[in-house]
């Protein structure tokens, strides 16, 4: 099964998914690579990676581009080269792209039990009170998506996901909510969505302007 699923956020961003089922053989005669991405494929030691980031390249053919036009500046963001901003997750059995008009972050995780083992790692574990297991791991990750995502979209060094990142009260039944940046000397809002993607946690941040 190829492509998966396009969500549209605020009417101003696209989620892309593509379900990763194919053979690598399959997938990798499907894209044209530049030489750095080659290489850099050829690195990967998991074929699960490989598929991911071919999977990549995938939804950027979907959507009209190909992997000519994405180029990463010197901390790892991934840049288009037309100018739209691009966020880029995949994980196991999903990649996951978003593309918009504005600064934003992506990303996707498998909801697993190992979320609450580290979750005082990483939250505050007051927002998990009063939640079955089940829910305590859902919304772990939804918090985890979130400090992944803003730290993409802001792509600092020395951001802290425990010190920095701070996400406000929410229910997983709002799948919207909003966050704060304290860096730097100074606090930036952030608006979050999430949905849940078969045993997969989708996550989108994008700032919010006074």
């Amino acid at each position: 099964m190829p492509f998966f699923k396009e969500i549209i956020i605020d009417g101003c961003a696209r989620v892309l998914l593509w379900k990763i089922e194919e053979d690598f053989n399959v997938l990798f005669r499907a894209v044209s690579l530049k030489d750095v991405s080659l290489a850099r494929l050829e690195g990967m030691k998991s074929e699960s990676h490989q598929k991911g980031f071919i999977c990549v390249r995938m939804l950027l053919q979907h959507c009209g581009y190909t992997d000519f036009d994405l180029y990463y500046d010197e901390l790892g963001k991934p840049h288009l080269n037309d100018g739209t901003h691009i966020s880029i997750s995949h994980s196991f059995d999903f990649s996951a792209i978003v593309l918009s008009d504005a600064n934003i972050g992506l990303d996707i995780e498998q909801i697993k039990e190992k979320v609450l083992r580290i979750a005082p790692r990483f939250m505050d574990v007051s927002h998990l009170e009063n939640l079955s297991e089940a829910e305590q791991m859902r919304k772990a990750t939804v918090v985890w998506g979130v400090k992944e995502a803003v730290f993409k979209l802001k792509n600092e060094v020395g951001i802290s996901f425990p010190e920095h990142i701070f996400e406000d009260q929410f229910q997983l039944t709002d799948k919207e909510g909003t966050a704060q940046l304290h860096f730097n000397n100074t606090i930036e809002q952030y608006s979050f969505f999430f949905e849940e993607v078969e045993n997969y946690m989708l996550v989108c941040v994008k700032e919010l302007f006074s």
